[in-house]
């Protein structure tokens, strides 16, 4: 069956006009700024069709969408008062956000069960206590670009192995990324950078419980499933095809699914991928949050929305409201499907007492990290390990506007396997969606 090709987040051409309040908001980011600094020039305004861009959002940045949002609709105070009730936590190894410049967030999935209750924590293991602490499920680097106006997405799989800074005689020398988080975030960061020179400005985090809050305020999302589909273990369920309102639980289960099955030709079929698989529906998750959250006006729905923003989802202490001010004005009216998503490249391996675990695969990581982070990108102070357990510096690649990225995401046949597709080398990895997984559509 060929291969599926959907725009995200409405129909094609559809255009969105500019923000409603957008003078009026960066007079009042210009004031706040010349208060905090009396003796700083004001900038000149730059022309309206520059000020166009994207507003910027992720799985667990949604937070963001919402208080640009709560700008719109209910001004500078108010969204104050929400953005003091997100629960906020220091984060050592964060590096300064340059005004105009690039900057990386880092996306932080926790696996945590805490704030479930009823149903959705007996699904989830979290009433029983068979779950307990926190793992980094979801390891996933946004790139914001304000000058080019672009949004890169990098996910790191759970699985891949680095070399730890903390906790060897615990983990060992090298082990999973996501074992770094089990005492927060800070060492994750810092684990990030010193293994791929990656700089990490920002970080946020959300729990179960707050990927749940944040698609059932803004009314779910809207995703087309091609097939009925279903995963066991993460409690999917979707009993027919078509487009379809997801919200709650649903909306956590399509997010957290890595055994995804489908329905077709009255046969039910797996998918092999595991965690590349959770990716990839991961993003195409995103894209639909993203044409859902930025399309929403109604003060009810925005007061509830930021009403249970807290609930399960925090920020670093450095992100302040007035860097999402500044955001709001600079990139708004974004196109989901332009955002550009990739997966770190690597290759599987069995390793005695960890089992079945990924390797960094060079120098497709260096090309792709190159690509996407530029000259910003640092020398690692300790690299991943590779399959001989060697820690090589990174191959030297120059940087290029042209270079060809591998991603893991191809068409899979309809057939139950344990084999990883073969990886492709897309020109837009944006346009690759198996065939059987949903996407974004417009009811």
């Amino acid at each position: 069956m060929p291969e599926r090709r959907h725009s995200a987040g409405g129909r094609p051409g559809r255009r969105h006009g500019p923000l409603a309040n957008s003078d009026r908001l960066e007079e009042l980011g210009a004031a706040i700024d010349q208060r905090a600094n009396p003796t700083a020039r004001r900038r000149r305004r730059a022309p309206r069709g520059r000020r166009r861009g994207v507003r910027i959002t992720a799985i667990v940045a949604i937070v963001l969408v919402g208080l640009v949002v709560a700008l719109i609709g209910g001004g500078y105070l108010y969204a104050r008062y929400r953005f003091d009730q997100i629960p906020k936590v220091n984060v050592a190894g964060e590096l300064p956000q340059l005004s105009g410049r690039p900057f990386n967030i880092l996306e932080i999935g926790s696996d945590s069960r805490a704030g479930l209750t009823g149903q959705v924590a007996r699904q989830t293991g979290a009433s029983a206590g068979l779950v307990s602490g926190q793992r980094s499920d979801v390891v996933k680097i946004m790139h914001i670009d304000p000058a080019a106006g672009t949004i890169t997405i990098v996910s790191i799989p759970r699985d891949t192995m680095v070399t730890l800074l903390a906790n060897q005689r615990l983990y060992g020398r090298f082990n999973r990324i996501n074992v770094n988080y089990g005492g927060g975030p800070s060492l994750l960061a810092q684990t990030i950078t010193a293994n791929y020179g990656i700089p990490i400005n920002h970080v946020i985090q959300v729990s179960f419980a707050g990927l749940i809050n944040a698609a059932d305020a803004i009314g779910g999302v809207f995703l087309d499933f091609p097939y009925p589909a279903k995963d066991a273990y993460s409690g999917l369920n979707i009993p027919h095809a078509g487009c379809q309102l997801v919200t709650g639980f649903q909306a956590l289960a399509v997010a957290r699914s890595r055994h995804y099955q489908w329905f077709q030709g009255g046969v039910w079929h797996y998918d092999p991928t595991s965690d590349f698989g959770r990716i990839d529906r991961q993003n195409v998750f995103i894209r639909a949050l993203i044409s859902r959250a930025k399309h929403l006006y109604n003060p009810l729905t925005i007061n509830s929305f930021l009403a249970k923003i807290p609930q399960g989802i925090t920020l670093d202490s450095g992100f302040t409201l007035n860097e999402l001010i500044a955001l709001a004005v600079k990139f708004h009216g974004y196109n989901p499907a332009s955002m550009l998503t990739y997966t770190l490249p690597t290759v599987p391996a069995t390793l005695p007492g960890l089992g079945d675990v990924l390797f960094t695969q060079q120098p497709e990581t260096q090309q792709l990290l190159v690509s996407v982070f530029g000259s910003s990108l640092l020398a690692p102070t300790n690299p991943p390990p590779n399959a001989q357990l060697q820690t090589p510096l990174p191959p030297k690649i120059a940087p290029t506007t042209t270079t060809t990225i591998a991603h893991p995401t191809t068409t899979v046949p309809a057939r139950t396997t344990t084999t990883r597709p073969k990886v492709t080398t897309p020109a837009n990895p944006t346009s690759v969606v198996p065939y059987f997984d949903p996407v974004p559509c417009t009811p």
